[in-house]
Formats: C-alpha cells, sequence, structure tokens
C-alpha cells in the first residue's frame, strides 16, 4: 500500500461563523495542490496526500516535508503536524504524533495503538474488562466472537484494527469538498447523472466507494479515465488521467486548424492497428505526395485471413504538423464497412492504420 502525507492543522479543525475556516481550508489546499495535485481535504484541520510522486519530484521524503510544512506556515500561520503511515487510518495516527512509520511497519504501528483511537469509549471499556488493550489485541479476536458480543460497527472497527479496511467510517467528512467547491463557484462540478425519480443510486455509491479502494491501494494512478486535451485528431485529443485529480474549467481554446469534424469515434485505440486497403483489382491503395489516394478504396485487410468490404468512404484530409522540428505527414479517411462497422483510419508512414471506430 502507498505511504500518506498526512497534514494536521489544528487551528482549521474548528469551524468559525464568519467563514474564515472554508476559505482558509480552500486557500491551503490550491498551496498543496502545487505540490501534489492529488492533495485531499479529509475533513477540516486534515489533509492527506501521496508521498510517493511527491518524494520522487522533490528529491526525498525530507524535502516534501519541508515544503509542506513551509506552506502551512505560509498559509495558515502555523506550524502543522506532519505523520507518514500507510492507509489514511494510521495516517491520521501518526500525524497526530508526529511519527513518520516506516514503510511496512504501519501494521505493528497499528496494532500498538490503544483501542481509545477506534472513537468508541464504550468498545474500549467492554474490552478492557476482557483484558484487551491494544488493538492488536482486539485484532486477534475471531470475527465470530466479535459479533455475539458487539454490534456491526465494531465489526467495522475490527475490520479497521485488522488491517482489512484502511480507513474508519465517518473518517471522511463527504460534505466538505462540495461546500469548498460551492465557495469557489464550481457547483457545477458536482452535478451528477440521476436516477428516474432525481436520486442517486446506490449502485453510484458502490462503485465510488470502490474506486477509493483500489486507488488507496494501487496508488493515485491505479484508475484512469477518459478525458479531452488539444489536438487535430481523435486519437491525439483523446487522454488518460488519474480518476480524482482536481478538476479544471479551463478550456483548450486553440484554433488547431485542420482538426477532424465531428463526429468523433466513440473509441480510440491507445495502440492504432496496422491494415491495409485495396482496390477492386485487389492492389494496395497508397496516398501519393498531394494527399489524393492511388484508387478508390473497395475493401480493407486486417490480416491475411480477415477481410472486409468498404461501402463507402470519405476523405483523405491531409495534415502537416511540426514542419520546424520532427516533420509529421498523415491524412485520416472514414470508411462504412459491409458488415456496418464504421471506421477512422490514417495514412502514415506509408502505412495504414486504424485509429478509431464510431457507434
Amino acid at each position: 500500500m502507498e505511504q500518506l502525507l498526512a497534514i494536521w492543522v489544528e487551528p482549521l479543525a474548528l469551524e468559525q461563523p464568519d467563514g474564515s475556516t472554508l476559505r482558509d481550508t480552500l486557500a491551503l489546499l490550491d498551496a498543496l495542490s502545487v505540490l501534489c495535485p492529488f492533495t485531499e481535504v479529509v475533513r477540516l484541520g486534515l489533509y492527506v496526500l501521496p508521498l510517493r510522486g511527491p518524494s520522487r519530484f522533490f528529491g526525498g521524503d525530507d524535502a516534501v516535508l519541508r515544503a509542506v510544512r513551509q506552506s502551512v506556515l505560509d498559509v495558515v500561520g502555523v506550524e502543522p503536524k506532519l505523520g507518514v503511515a500507510e492507509g489514511l487510518f494510521c495516517a491520521e495516527l501518526a500525524a497526530h504524533r508526529e511519527l513518520i512509520v516506516p514503510r511496512g511497519s504501519s501494521d505493528a504501528f497499528r496494532r500498538a495503538q490503544p483501542l481509545d483511537v477506534l472513537g468508541r469509549k464504550d468498545l474500549a471499556t467492554t474490552c478492557q474488562r476482557l483484558g484487551l488493550h491494544t488493538l492488536g489485541a482486539f485484532a486477534d479476536l475471531e470475527s465470530a466472537r466479535v459479533a455475539e458480543r458487539f454490534n456491526k460497527h465494531a465489526l467495522a472497527l475490527h475490520r479497521v484494527a485488522r488491517g482489512e479496511l484502511f480507513e474508519m467510517e465517518g473518517q471522511r467528512d463527504l460534505r466538505l469538498a462540495r461546500r469548498l467547491a460551492q465557495l469557489r463557484g464550481e457547483e457545477d462540478l458536482f452535478e451528477e447523472q440521476q436516477g428516474f425519480f432525481g436520486q442517486r443510486g446506490a449502485g453510484d455509491d458502490r462503485a465510488d466507494a470502490a474506486a477509493h479502494r483500489v486507488r488507496r491501494r494501487l496508488g493515485a494512478e491505479g484508475i484512469v479515465v477518459a478525458a479531452l486535451r488539444g489536438g487535430r485528431g481523435p486519437e491525439d485529443r483523446a487522454t488518460l488521467v488519474p480518476w480524482g485529480s482536481p478538476p479544471t474549467n479551463v478550456r483548450d481554446l486553440a484554433p488547431w486548424p485542420g482538426q477532424l469534424a465531428a463526429p468523433s469515434p466513440a473509441t480510440t485505440l491507445a495502440h492504432p492497428v496496422p491494415l491495409q486497403l485495396r482496390d477492386a483489382a485487389n492492389r494496395p491503395v497508397v496516398l501519393n505526395a498531394r494527399g489524393v489516394l492511388s484508387a478508390e478504396p473497395t475493401a480493407v485487410i486486417f490480416s491475411s485471413p480477415l477481410r472486409r468490404e468498404i461501402i463507402w468512404h470519405a476523405g483523405p484530409w491531409p495534415l502537416v504538423e511540426r514542419w520546424w522540428s520532427r516533420h509529421r505527414r498523415r491524412a485520416h479517411l472514414q470508411m462504412v464497412l459491409a458488415s456496418g462497422e464504421a471506421l477512422l483510419v490514417v495514412a502514415e508512414s506509408s502505412r495504414w492504420w486504424l485509429v478509431g471506430i464510431y457507434d
């Protein structure tokens, strides 16, 4: 599991009625996001960010800690408490104790903690009467024995103590992100697909929770989602960004002369597939220096036994880019096959390539 850097800023933990706490929270989030774009506000006063990426960028963990500490001092004017451990639960405990837990030692660190860190006084009192005083002792109980004596909430805490869950229920303020977005004037970023009666489905919540768990296990780039960027061809514009990365309202307003007009293919290929175009006489169709086809394409061959007839095509649309450095010439061609598929192919480096598929 990836190590997390938890940042505890105690003056921001108590919200002031004048709104200054939210404003300072947002200002500090922006400052920390400059150091690491995956910084999260867990709740008021508590920030967390993955340590591995910033450590590589700044040249070590100590450099990251110094930069974070200075950012908090510049924005809030107070000294933060910093802690490093694996998982949000352990990272927050480490921050309150100002500890750097070595990689691979978070399990031993968690097991040594007193039971009151779970925030359930009744659970801690009962366990102490049974002679259990640490999370490790509580974790060693069989789940069936915990279920016999306690309720389902205690079972969830038992999984936290065992290291099966890496954060406690309620450890995050799920409303805080929306409040900060509203303060920034970005309410539209939280528009979501609603159900038939306007509700958010349970499946959406489960998918969101699952994505959080996977990202905590695999790191910030463990889950990626599709996004658009500037470019002339669909294969240039489609990109993948880490799920949960800070959204942006910045739009690409560059003119991009020669950009392929809509509609764009529903699927673009990260690795283009080579193919051949043939004319009615079964001769290869090539693109000459003027960007003109040598003949009308009537068939496409993906591999020796796989051949499909072309019933319609449009193009080609030539593109000449980067004349000042790496000269690049290519041309796009749209086609519809007799089997019903609609494809986008490109001619480049004296070959034809499949780069997109239309719905």
